[in-house]
């Protein structure tokens, strides 16, 4: 057993799991070297087992045209020896691939296959429902959408008026009456008896590709602003950070990214909003608030400097959703209505009074511990990402990304994620794209990386799907 990961079993999840979740935790597996074939054979197998146990003489599979279908597919080839088996299954366009795969390998089994297109195909094979000791449907699975349709609702009124005992593959089609549900890997509905697919624990505990699963491409009538409005709030200190930050919204999908500073830099794609003097101060409030009540999202203390605090907890009263980030990390410890944290370990230290430990379990703790109030992401050699209840690590990234700046553009591609999707999810995503686009910028400047050069990499990261490699 890799000893790091074993210790790392007690943040692996327990009890129910959304569809969305467990297609995260799938193509991290596979991003780990777990192919879909690989999952859906232990799936099928698993199955099979299963309904054998009721000493069935006659099993019906009804398959559909996805992945849910396959699983019945592969549990038919291992009831092949054992049990007298049909295959009922869709033959229609826009199958899975993985399902062609399993279909073909059923040609050559032991058992007896029957297309159907339609409901009066269903209805001529009606004697294969009443003959039935089992039926184990595998029609829709966790990929429905809508309501069920023709032929398979069809499909599901024959299962319903058989004697045979029903047996659903992970998730029961809409509609079929009660019987036992088989979940794989962990159960999507109340009632399902779990049936172990040999997924690493890595897959749910770090984060991965499948992490990007999360994110979606604006719909085809998006309009402007559809993306999210970000507002900065920094500088005067430190010049750049709030650039940066500003810079990585706009990379992570926002539309709009306003930059409320004293000090001006250059950019044409950030709306500067001018405050003055030297120091974000208590008499610009007036003008920050407003801009505070029109963004999505406020990103705050990027290059603020230490004398600020006092905007910045006014800022957390009336902030919606607040990432804090640098010099906003200060007690008393600014608290919005939904709030991302983004220390590093020494300003960890400062906001907890704790210093990180160095193994990554028991730092897992201290930053569930402290995450009470908010998501804290606690950034490091592996990052560890939590909201009080789930703990996650990434551990994208690179020594080079020890540079300044790196950390403001994580700043802000969390709060351009934050627009769209929860916060705990967002820093999870924003964690690992981030350490993603340091990885492949380091891969061509090593130790001469700057954090400007992650900018035009996120994108490709974060909507292209990169290369998958979990670093």
């Amino acid at each position: 057993m890799n000893p790091v990961i074993g210790e790392l079993r007690e943040y692996a999840e327990q009890g129910m799991i959304s569809p969305g979740r467990m297609r995260v935790v799938e193509q991290n597996a596979i991003g780990l070297g777990l192919s879909s074939l690989q999952m859906m054979e232990a799936a099928g197998r698993s199955l099979a087992g299963y309904a054998e146990t009721f000493n069935p003489g006659r099993i019906l599979v009804l398959c559909g045209k996805g992945n849910n279908g396959a699983d019945g597919m592969v549990a038919a080839r291992y009831l092949q020896h054992s049990v007298t088996t049909d295959v009922c299954f869709l033959d229609q366009p826009g199958g899975t691939a993985e399902c062609d795969v399993q279909r073909a390998l059923l040609q050559h089994c032991a058992v007896t296959l029957h297309a159907f297109r339609c409901r009066e195909d269903l209805e001529n094979l009606r004697a294969l429902f009443d003959n039935a000791d089992i039926i184990i449907e595998a029609l829709v699975g966790t990929g429905l959408a809508g309501e069920l349709r023709e032929p398979l609702d069809t499909a599901v009124r024959l299962a319903n008026t058989s004697a045979a005992r029903i047996v659903s593959a992970d998730v029961p089609a809409p509609g079929i009456r009660d019987g036992k549900i088989c979940a794989f890997h962990r159960p999507k509905v109340a009632g399902s008896d779990v049936l172990d697919i040999g997924i690493p624990i890595e897959a749910e505990v770090f984060t991965g590709q499948g992490e990007l699963t999360l994110v979606r491409d604006k719909p085809g009538d998006a309009h402007k602003g559809a993306g999210g409005e970000v507002l900065i709030v920094g500088g005067g200190p430190f010049q750049g950070a709030p650039y940066l930050a500003g810079l990585g919204a706009l990379r992570g999908g926002a539309d709009i990214v306003r930059i409320a500073s004293p000090v001006f830099e250059p950019i044409p794609d950030l709306i500067y909003e001018r405050l003055s003097g030297d120091v974000i101060a208590e008499e610009h409030l007036g003008q920050i608030l407003r801009w505070v009540d029109r963004a999505d999202v406020v990103v705050c203390g990027n290059g603020l400097g230490d004398l600020s605090h006092a905007v910045v907890r006014a800022i957390a009263r009336a902030g919606q959703k607040v990432v804090f980030d640098a010099d906003a990390l200060r007690l008393p410890l600014p608290a919005a209505r939904d709030t991302i944290y983004t220390p590093h370990a020494g300003e960890f230290a400062r906001i907890t009074g704790e210093t990180a430990v160095p193994d990554l379990a028991g730092r897992g703790r201290q930053v569930r511990a402290a995450a009470s109030g908010g998501v804290f992401l606690l950034k490091g050699p592996v990052d560890v990402i939590s909201d009080g209840d789930r703990v996650r690590f990434n551990r994208t990234g690179t020594p080079a990304m020890t540079v300044g700046g790196t950390g403001d553009v994580l700043a802000g591609l969390t709060g351009a994620l934050f627009c769209r999707i929860p916060a705990f999810e967002a820093a999870c995503i924003a964690a690992y794209v981030n350490g993603r686009a340091g990885m492949v910028a380091a891969s061509c400047r090593g130790s001469g990386l700057l954090a400007s050069d992650l900018l035009p990499l996120i994108p490709e990261e974060l909507f292209g799907g990169g290369t998958g490699i979990h670093g």
